[in-house]
């Protein structure tokens, strides 16, 4: 029973394995306090709960800390959950680093940084290849590890880089069919769409995040938009480019409902949302089906409108 990967976790199954905490917060329920966490390793996330637990043990296993847990599956709500008997940190002895049970991006942030640095060589117009190359190397050392996400779509170390390598591949494709895109634009967009969750966010170098004062009260979209006209400024960027930029930014939502103030007003802002929703959509299909067996339904999944999905016998 050792070393139980989640993916494999069946419901009433006995668990003695190694995990790492993603989230941990201690309430207060009809029989006391306990702990609601979230557990993760390689192959994926689980809740579980600490019942009737110390209230000091909250400090103990903070997000960050590895450890073992003897436990069993339950189902709540359609999900599996882990319920904690016996839980400690893991030590020395056990042989384990906490670094094994990160799940990352299938490339290093190093390749990766390289591979979007090169499509930013590809920009043409000098100025907005400047804007691009100044975030990208002022961000260099975050976005090796930065996720994504705290909790969505590539919330997983080095998932911003991983999210926008696809999306600048996608966008590579699409401007060799709809030929009327500025791809400089469409390549600048897809680069700095999310360069702010940098700001956003405070992640360590495992990948696990927090949002941060700015992240909560501002968010990356408008702190991207401050940040590319104070550049632009201080560049003596042209400034319909600047505003171009910043536009692409800010609408990158498309809907007020979803966070952009302004819907896009430009065809490489249409096509810059389009890219970012297909890439995180398509980025939760493959991790809520990698451990789905042909002919069975997923969970729900929350990015996915909480849905559940399929994976249909070849």
């Amino acid at each position: 029973m050792e070393n139980s990967q989640i993916s494999d976790l069946k419901t009433n199954q006995e668990v003695i394995g190694y995990y790492l905490v993603k989230e941990m917060t201690l309430k207060e329920g009809a029989n006391g306090c306990y702990l609601d966490i979230t557990l993760s390793d390689p192959t994926g996330v689980i809740n579980a709960k600490v019942w009737k637990c110390d209230p000091k043990d909250a400090n103990k296993y903070r997000k960050g800390t590895l450890v073992k847990v003897m436990a069993r599956i339950a189902e709540f709500r359609g999900k599996a959950q882990m319920n904690i008997v016996k839980i400690r940190k893991a030590n020395e002895e056990d042989g384990v680093k906490v670094e094994d049970f990160v799940a990352a991006a299938p490339f290093s942030g190093k390749d990766m940084y390289e591979s979007v640095t090169e499509f930013a060589r590809k920009i043409e117009d000098p100025d907005i290849r400047k804007v691009c190359f100044n975030f990208l190397e002022s961000n260099r050392k975050e976005l090796m590890y930065y996720p994504a996400a705290k909790a969505m779509h590539h919330a997983i170390r080095s998932g911003l880089l991983y999210h926008v390598l696809r999306m600048l591949q996608v966008a590579e494709g699409v401007s060799k069919v709809y030929t009327n895109l500025d791809r400089d634009l469409l390549f600048a967009g897809v680069i700095l769409h999310d360069i702010e969750k940098v700001g956003e966010l405070s992640s360590d170098e495992l990948g696990l995040a927090e949002y941060t004062l700015e992240g909560e009260l501002l968010g990356h979209l408008v702190m991207g938009v401050k940040n590319i006209e104070k550049y632009c400024d201080e560049a003596n960027i042209p400034k319909e480019k600047s505003l171009v930029l910043q536009h692409m930014v800010l609408s990158h939502h498309q809907r007020p409902e979803y966070g952009s103030p302004k819907m896009p007003m430009i065809p490489e802002a249409e096509m810059l949302h389009y890219i970012d929703m297909m890439d995180a959509r398509l980025y939760s299909f493959e991790d809520a089906l990698k451990d789905v067996e042909p002919g069975e339904m997923s969970e729900r999944v929350f990015s996915l409108d909480n849905r559940r999905v399929y994976r249909y016998k070849k």
